[in-house]
């Protein structure tokens, strides 16, 4: 249960004065929904207001606040602007303007001849003084009210910066001060404000460093502490040891010899199989080094203990991929793999249910249907998942619930992870790394081409298909809208159509599996030349004919997003292309992007780039999977702060008394204050 003390905090805006269904609105756009929303709705910048005794034309550009008596009214035709004149104590003129239509609401404002205190930005307009629009307009008996310095906040139509202002005020007020979760020796060296003192001075002065540390680092601590939980509550849980005897491994015919990340990888993970602990262990490599593979041997492994093991992809395309390698490289052992996504119905898919409940199923390869109610297993022995930015911690948690001994988990990714966001979203998991490239993979030659020499690249790609080769090309991703991504791609491939013919197939988000599944198996058995995609073939598609990859407005991808798209070619043994079609108008970052591209292809170094570049909840993938990104932690603060807040977090569970102890308590509520409590309920008793 949430602790009492936080319920005002995570009650609803509408519970503020003035909050009715006309400001609702637009504070929910920028989802500020409850009362802790606009307390972590962190200012950008704030403006200052000069007092003035009197309107110079020095000050213009400046915020001023000054005491003026209007003395003339000015309407213009139309819908022209309405003036008020008013003068300073000197008699200088200043011109107050409003724009809109309705003098009235200027009239009342501002009467003639008497004094109001007003602030705005003074602008010459001409040889004319003027306010346009002006903040604040009060009578002098209420001038004291009108802060020198006001934060200003991120917006949305329909609210401003000044109201957004007030309703922090109001949620400050609901606001307790909370018992400190916080390692006493370190608060003091760092300097640190309380919890409650550290929102008080960052919402006043968004320059103030030390509160916006503290804020960012009670975040990641509250973060490192639930992943820390997350990890001690399965390994206390009771797995399925799982010790295989390499027989069915010993039969496997490999084209060539494991790497030795591939070799060192297979061993870390045979070692965790055969403890009753169950494992969580992320695996990490580049496009094409081989983490297929290393799967293969695990799920191998499961099998010959006499469990059943388990293939989770993100995608239809890339769940019927690994169901046909895995039958090929499996091809003449005595192993049973069936295939479950949405697609399968009827009675094939009763068949597979009643497979994976007898036990003559001995691997599963699905999309999350496969971890849905109705699928029980015999004995589930290994989950392995891939493209695990996908698959959160919620998620990974639902998955170990579903036998009453938790399998090994096994998550893999092709997008290399930099190190802090290792800590901070996989912090519950052991990690391996596939360093290497398996032997014959050719290194990928990477281009930068303007888009408008698009003559020459086709030119060039009708040479490469007359080779007998065959390409990608990848169009713009078009923020916000799936039908213009579509039209897109349709267009691009009329083109080509009418210089290719039929060699040029088209696959986008918007078509149905069946659909999508035709075309692919047509592009990899050859009989089309080009496959005009969305981003739909980011990942996992492994066609070793195709040698040339085109990327049009590369400028707008990222460096993560680039680098899967380019990992698509450079498959087989022929020497690989990647032409990256820029814009005009490149942006600076779009530009390091680029160049980045053209330099390097190890991933891990554009991991680490990206992250700078970009943020965080972007590389994951967390903005479209709903898992909670950080609000206070910047990537830059997660930097410099995940490893104190690991240590601290480790110190509370270890030498504390964790949350059983006087910090723990306080510790506890920091859980719930940041919504990480579903860590809590993995807690017997603290």
């Amino acid at each position: 249960m949430r602790p009492d003390i936080l319920n005002p905090l995570f009650a609803e805006v509408e519970a503020l004065k003035g909050v009715g269904p006309a400001i609702a609105k637009p504070l929910r756009k920028l989802e500020l929904e409850r009362v802790v929303d606009l307390l972590f709705h962190l200012p950008t910048g704030s403006i200052e207001r000069k007092p003035v005794e009197t309107v110079e034309a020095e000050d213009a550009g400046r915020i001023v606040t000054v005491r003026l008596v209007p003395v003339s009214y000015r309407a213009s035709g139309g819908r022209g602007p309405f003036r008020v004149g008013a003068t300073d104590q000197a008699g200088n003129v200043v011109q107050l303007v409003y724009f809109g239509g309705n003098p009235g609401w200027a009239k009342k404002l501002l009467p003639i001849g008497e004094p109001r205190i007003v602030s705005g930005r003074l602008d010459l307009y001409g040889q004319e003084l003027q306010i346009v629009h002006p903040d604040h307009v009060l009578p002098p008996a209420e001038a004291a009210d009108l802060p020198t310095r006001e934060s200003v906040y991120p917006q949305s139509e329909g609210l401003t910066s000044r109201r957004i202002c007030q309703l922090v005020e109001q949620a400050m007020l609901r606001a307790p001060e909370l018992p400190e979760w916080i390692e006493p020796s370190l608060l003091q060296t760092r300097g640190w404000p309380g919890w409650r003192e550290a929102l008080v001075r960052l919402h006043a002065d968004p320059q103030d460093e030390a509160a916006r540390a503290r804020l960012a680092y009670d975040e990641l601590f509250a973060n490192q502490l639930a992943l820390m939980l997350v990890r001690a509550s399965s390994r206390r849980r009771k797995g399925l040891p799982l010790k295989g005897d390499g027989r069915l491994r010993d039969q496997l015919k490999l084209p060539y010899t494991p790497t030795g990340a591939q070799s060192r990888t297979i061993a870390e993970i045979e070692g965790d199989l055969v403890q009753s602990a169950p494992m969580t262990r992320l695996l990490q490599g580049d496009v094409g080094a081989g983490k297929t593979l290393v799967a293969t041997m695990a799920l191998l492994v499961a099998v010959e203990a006499g469990a059943q093991g388990a293939l989770l992809a993100p995608t239809e395309i890339l769940a019927r991929q690994h169901y046909d390698t895995l039958g090929r490289t499996l091809a003449g052992l005595p192993v049973n793999i069936a295939i479950l996504t949405g697609r399968e119905k009827g009675k094939a898919r009763e068949a597979t249910l009643m497979g994976l409940a007898d036990g003559s199923i001995d691997i599963l390869v699905g999309t999350h249907a496969i971890f849905q109610e109705k699928v029980g297993y015999r004995k589930l022995g290994l989950a392995v998942v891939d493209e695990q930015h996908r698959f959160g911690v919620a998620q990974r948690m639902m998955l170990q619930a579903k036998a009453d001994r938790p399998p090994h988990l096994l998550v893999m990714t092709a997008t290399p992870i930099p190190r802090t966001l290792t800590l901070s979203h996989y912090g519950e998991m052991d990690v391996s790394r596939l360093d290497e490239m398996p032997p014959g993979r050719q290194p990928i030659e990477t281009r930068v081409i303007a888009g408008e020499r698009l003559d020459e690249i086709a030119g060039a790609l009708g040479r490469h298909l007359a080779a007998g080769r065959q390409a990608y090309w990848v169009c713009p991703l078009v923020e916000e809208s799936e039908q213009s991504d579509l039209a897109a791609a349709e267009s691009r491939a009329e083109s080509l159509r009418q210089l290719f013919g039929d060699k040029v197939g088209v696959v986008h988000g918007r078509m149905k599996g069946p659909e999508k599944d035709a075309v692919m198996a047509d592009f990899s058995a050859g009989r089309l030349g080009v496959l005009v995609a969305t981003t739909v073939i980011e990942v996992g598609v492994d066609v070793p004919n195709a040698t040339l990859m085109i990327i049009e407005g590369a400028d707008r991808f990222g460096l993560a997003q680039l680098h899967q798209l380019r990992g698509r070619v450079g498959r087989g043994d022929q020497r690989s292309v990647c032409l990256l079609l820029r814009g005009n108008a490149l942006s600076e970052t779009s530009r390091a992007r680029l160049a980045l591209m053209r330099e390097t292809n190890d991933g891990f170094r554009i991991a680490e780039e990206d992250l700078r570049l970009r943020g965080a909840g972007d590389i994951l993938g967390t903005k479209q999977s709903g898992e909670a990104a950080f609000r206070l932690a910047t990537p830059e603060r997660t930097a410099l702060l995940i490893d104190t807040a690991t240590q601290d977090a480790r110190l509370l569970v270890d030498r504390d008394g964790g949350l059983d102890s006087e910090r723990g308590q306080a510790a506890r509520t920091a859980l719930y204050l940041f919504e990480r409590d579903a860590a809590v309920g993995l807690l017997r008793a603290g």
